[in-house]
């Protein structure tokens, strides 16, 4: 029998399908509260995964991501939001889940004890140590999830494991743990809900620390954001008005003018007798990142 914190059934919530429906709402968002906070216990540790995987992706490498059933879905949209929000490109941000594409449809409970499958993925992905790889799993002990990093950390990748239980294989066997000592579950062992609203939160923390150490953010904005639709090339528009601290239809002419590259059209901003070709070439010359180019306009 598993003895773990994710598995509890806590006597707070003993006759729970008798209380009243607020009361019963009441003790899951405090529960979620509670799971939130224990995030924030693992800051430290997470910006440390976070600087060492911007720092591979950064030498070409790659952040893959690694799971089974519920903590794999959310690794999977972490995973899916990054290219549109900060123009990594999805090959770079690979996702390993169990039971591959049919488990987005349905959780196959069998292929989380897949570790022949685990070992194939990382084998056909050509895992190297430019890349890091990040295993999550509530339970911090599934077979797939722990096979994936095991085998991603014999082909000399960074292993970063994420688990809500202490002491666990996965957090033992990773280079760095980062444990979420979120409460027991009301519903005892579903782990969809304080083990998953950790779980999301974490990923939330590191995927937006990694987009900032890349430069895809500027002041706060979302400088490397792919405007593929009206609303987004919209928000485009904004951004652009906001960082250079122009009106709107300026910012627009920019925009339309670069392609809709915003760090582009905001680099361009700033040189008045300049074209789009001198404004890329200057965000290539600094790593593209936008602060670096405008200080060097400025120097």
């Amino acid at each position: 029998m598993i003895s773990a914190a994710t598995e509890e059934a806590k006597d707070l919530y003993r006759g729970l399908d008798l209380w009243q429906s607020d009361r019963i709402l009441s003790a899951i968002a405090e529960a979620q509260t509670m799971a939130v906070s224990a995030v924030g216990r693992a800051v430290p540790v997470l910006a440390e995964a976070g600087d060492r995987i911007a720092a591979r992706l950064k030498s070409g490498g790659r952040m893959i991501y690694a799971g089974a059933g519920s903590s794999g879905l959310i690794a999977h949209l972490d995973a899916l939001e990054l290219p549109g929000t900060y123009g990594i490109s999805p090959d770079r941000v690979p996702v390993l889940l169990a039971g591959g594409d049919a488990g987005l449809l349905a959780i196959p409970s069998e292929a989380e004890d897949d570790t022949n499958a685990a070992a194939d993925a990382v084998a056909n992905l050509n895992v190297t140590a430019k890349d890091a790889l990040v295993a999550i799993a509530a339970s911090g002990r599934t077979p797939y999830t722990l096979a994936c990093l095991d085998a991603a950390k014999a082909r000399g990748a960074l292993t970063v494991g994420i688990a809500c239980n202490a002491d666990t294989p996965i957090l033992l066997a990773a280079d760095i743990a980062v444990l979420l000592a979120t409460p027991p579950e009301v519903i005892a062992g579903s782990t969809r809900m304080n083990a998953g609203t950790a779980q999301k939160c974490a990923l939330n923390m590191l995927s937006t620390l990694i987009g900032i150490r890349l430069g895809a953010v500027y002041e706060g904005l979302m400088v490397n954001m792919q405007p593929e639709n009206a609303k987004l090339k919209a928000r485009a528009v904004g951004i652009v008005a906001k960082a250079c601290g122009i009106d709107a239809g300026t910012a627009a002419h920019l925009v339309d003018r670069t392609g809709a590259d915003i760090k582009a059209a905001i680099v361009l901003a700033r040189l008045p007798a300049g074209d789009v070709g001198d404004a890329r070439a200057l965000l290539t010359a600094h790593d593209n990142n936008v602060r670096a180019a405008l200080a060097a306009i400025t120097a």
